[in-house]
């Protein structure tokens, strides 16, 4: 079982390729979609709704294409996936799930209620800008490394 499902995992990889961009620059839908290595039909689907849902701009023509439409710092991770699939549930039992017939006695849904907390303050708590500065520190590490066995070849 996955948590997040393929449209949304497409979305992210879009929307952090646009974080990158973000200096105004536009990108095709097309190159969302090759960059994100995901099918260009489905992500002109992610994108409409992207847009609908007010997170970035489309912009028509031949010089067209899209942005976001606020700063990486303001979008979490949580606003996108409950837009592709309503949030994150461990189980229908859960508040914001059916209910379940065994409430209040049952034992397991304490621990559950708990972590479906955590993990709902952890997915909304982390922003685009976030995630960029985290692959930029992977990076950082990678040429260290890099840098070090070259030394050490030497």
């Amino acid at each position: 079982m996955d948590i997040l499902r393929r449209n949304t995992d497409y979305a992210l990889r879009a929307m952090v390729n646009l974080a990158r961009h973000r200096g105004g620059e536009l990108m095709s839908a097309r190159q969302l979609a090759s960059d994100g290595a995901f099918p260009y039909q489905i992500g002109c689907k992610i994108l409409q709704k992207l847009h609908k849902r007010g997170l970035v701009e489309s912009y028509m023509g031949q010089r067209g294409g899209f942005r976001l439409s606020r700063e990486p710092s303001e979008i979490t991770l949580m606003e996108i996936v409950e837009i592709f699939q309503g949030g994150i549930r461990l189980n229908r039992c859960l508040p914001g799930g059916e209910g379940c017939e065994l409430q209040p006695e049952c034992p397991i849904s304490v621990k559950l209620e708990s972590l479906q907390r955590y993990i709902d303050g952890y997915f909304g708590g982390i922003t685009l800008e976030e995630i960029l500065d985290g692959s930029k520190t992977v990076e950082k590490k990678k040429s260290k490394k890099r840098f070090r066995k070259e030394k050490n070849e030497q």
